[in-house]
């Protein structure tokens, strides 16, 4: 699919913005308000029209699923016709898909993809951020969604920070929907397909390559300078349940812990960890995700009496920092050089047209 889509591109083809399916979650029960018009659909066609807006209460049981009651087939769809769906009491574009897995049921949100981004940058990036780093987020929301298209046979993302932030339909500050529109349809491409566009909050001063995160090498993802950053330092002193819970052993401490190696952006890349029981050796990916299991806000630190940690930076150092495009973005680099500046080698590419009739 990827594929396809940059193939459309390179030929100067039009077709639809996608549809991107969010899993929104993960529950035995919901309520779900249709705010007008709406049809609800079963797995063979529709099941019910409503003239006017209907709340719905949904239930898994042993014997199927209830709806306001009665026994209905999955998957379901509540597809409004006209205004919104409301779940959670946050309000949704799009129409809300409900299958049985796992013994929940699941809530997927299809949603345009132009929508979709409406809907992350106000969780990701602050409106009073320049605007042309809020350009280089727009693109990199946009390109991350379609870079993990049919990355799940149920769904292609999730809602919360493991994936991009997800809101829904919120009222949008002008300068987001000013950002969206500049940008509408540019994604990041490598190679005819879209990039990895991964981003974090601040580097600390160097970005890191995605190689020595999670032992994945991509081209375009190696350290970099960054300068404008924020460099915001932080202490802390790992909790000794946190760091046997991370560790994965009954193993009451006190811990002491030693820096073996850092890598090439001066992230920790292998620590010792030691206790009156036993030394635990980490490195790697395994290292990275052990300390941010105990809570460290980025690799990019160093040890202090054996005990705390101190560092700079806030999370996993990878792609674009937020708060260096902010200080990129003041010193009059705009959205293509912020982006450029971070993945060395990529293209913008404008292959997400809305077709003419």
């Amino acid at each position: 699919m990827k594929r396809l889509l940059a193939l459309f591109a390179l030929l100067g083809l039009t077709l639809a913005a996608p549809e991107v399916r969010v899993l929104l979650a993960k529950t035995p029960a919901f309520e779900v308000v249709l705010e007008g018009p709406h049809v609800v659909f079963g797995p063979f066609g529709p099941l019910f029209y409503r003239k006017e807006g209907a709340r719905y209460r949904l239930e898994r049981t042993q014997k199927g699923l209830l709806v306001n009651g009665q026994f209905e087939p999955t998957p379901l769809s509540f597809v409004p016709k006209k205004g919104a769906f409301v779940l959670g009491g946050r309000r949704y574009a799009g129409f809300l898909r409900v299958l049985k897995r796992e013994g929940e049921l699941w809530l997927v949100n299809v949603v345009d993809l132009e929508a979709y981004v409406a809907g992350v940058l106000p969780g990701e990036m602050p409106a009073s951020f320049p605007f042309e780093a809020l350009k280089a987020q727009a693109v990199l929301a946009r390109t991350y969604a379609l870079e993990h298209l049919a990355s799940h046979p149920d769904y292609d993302l999730c809602a919360d920070a493991s994936c991009q932030v997800y809101r829904g339909l919120v009222p949008l500050d002008p300068r987001y929907e000013r950002a969206i529109r500049a940008t509408k349809g540019l994604l990041l491409a490598y190679q005819g397909s879209p990039a990895k566009a991964l981003y974090h909050a601040d580097s600390g001063g160097q970005t890191a390559a995605a190689l020595e995160v999670w032992g994945r090498d991509y081209p375009y993802l190696k350290s970099r300078p960054d300068p404008y950053t924020r460099k915001k330092p932080w202490r802390l002193t790992p909790d000794p349940a946190r760091v046997a819970a991370a560790l994965k052993r009954a193993d009451p401490g006190p811990f002491r812990f030693v820096v073996e190696a850092t890598s090439a952006s001066g992230r920790i890349a292998a620590l010792r960890v030691e206790s009156p029981r036993a030394t635990y050796r980490l490195a790697g990916p395994e290292a990275t995700r052990f300390l941010r299991a105990i809570g460290l806000p980025s690799t990019l630190a160093w040890v202090k009496g054996g005990r705390t940690f101190v560092g700079r930076g806030s999370g996993h150092g990878v792609g674009l920092s937020q708060w260096g495009a902010r200080g990129l973005a003041e010193h009059g680099y705009e959205w293509r050089e912020i982006l450029g500046h971070y993945f060395p080698g990529t293209v913008i590419a404008p292959f997400v047209i809305r077709a003419q009739r």
